[in-house]
């Protein structure tokens, strides 16, 4: 039971750390975020189904297609309901991020229908016996791909032109203008990559619970908790925060069952910022007087 709520709450919390990673990228970029990530989460699983399933596309063809379909939204969501706000000096991005994703939700709502789905895959099929517990290779796979994801944008910031690209406009967005950087085209970037995580962690997580019009509310709510916790300007404290949050959960619904989940989760979080207002490796703004 122990080696199973392990790798269930390694599974979740990597998951959580990626959509969390999107909060954190576009963030770190143009000191906003995209509400809709939980969203870009149901769009993934939707789009995966759709695509693999509905329209009959082999798998390896219908999940770029679906993470192309996430990329386009986070494009979207920042072109129409971002930059016209932020130009303006205006904080209505918030509002209007939220109502984007409802929007969306609703949409997907009337078009995939409200009935759960299954998303067939070979990995979530036979268990193998792990210690004792069954566990879906899929489970095992999870966590993997979710860190290696994390020391990719790592990476990703560090080596890369992109990267590099990325964190000038982070530091000073005027002088990277000024250095022949194009800002906008850099932000738009930050989004799409920012929801395209977002949409792979809804078509990793689908084959283990259901594909919903709905199943990414919750989840990018925790995410988006998880940001907060970790220190939303820190990736590496976004991802711990994650598979903390992931442990932490598991282990509250093994013990205590379901419905404790959630008030206990939460009120750690509240008493976890209540000590660190920052975040775990959140560090303090300094203003200037």
């Amino acid at each position: 039971m122990l080696t199973g709520t392990l790798i269930t709450g390694l599974g979740l919390g990597s998951m959580y750390g990626l959509v969390a990673l999107g909060f954190h990228i576009t963030y770190a970029v143009s000191g906003t975020v995209n509400f809709a990530q939980g969203s870009a989460v149901t769009l993934g699983a939707v789009l995966g189904y759709t695509l693999g399933v509905t329209l009959g596309w082999p798998m390896p063809v219908a999940i770029p297609g679906a993470l192309l379909g996430c990329a386009l939204l986070g494009l979207t969501v920042e072109r129409l309901l971002v930059r016209p706000f932020v130009e303006k000096g205006s904080d209505a991005w918030l509002l209007a991020t939220v109502a984007g994703g409802i929007v969306l939700d609703n949409a997907m709502l009337f078009t995939f229908g409200k009935e759960p789905r299954s998303l067939p895959s070979s990995l979530a099929v036979s268990p193998v016996e792990i210690l004792g517990t069954g566990i879906y290779p899929l489970q095992l796979l999870i966590p993997v791909v979710g860190l290696t994801v994390a020391v990719a944008i790592q990476t990703l910031f560090r080596r890369t032109d992109l990267g590099r690209v990325l964190l000038a406009v982070a530091q000073n967005a005027d002088a990277a203008r000024l250095m022949g950087i194009d800002v906008r085209r850099t932000v738009a970037c930050a989004f799409a990559l920012s929801a395209l995580l977002a949409g792979a962690a809804g078509l990793l997580i689908a084959p283990l619970f259901s594909v919903s019009a709905e199943m990414g509310a919750l989840f990018g709510i925790k995410a988006f908790a998880v940001a907060i916790l970790g220190g939303i300007g820190s990736a590496t404290g976004v991802v711990l925060a994650g598979l903390l949050y992931g442990l932490v959960e598991a282990g509250v619904t093994a013990t205590l069952g379901s419905t404790y989940t959630q008030l206990v989760v939460f009120s750690v979080i509240i008493l976890a910022l209540a000590l660190r207002p920052d975040g775990l490796l959140g560090r303090a703004a300094i203003n200037k007087v």
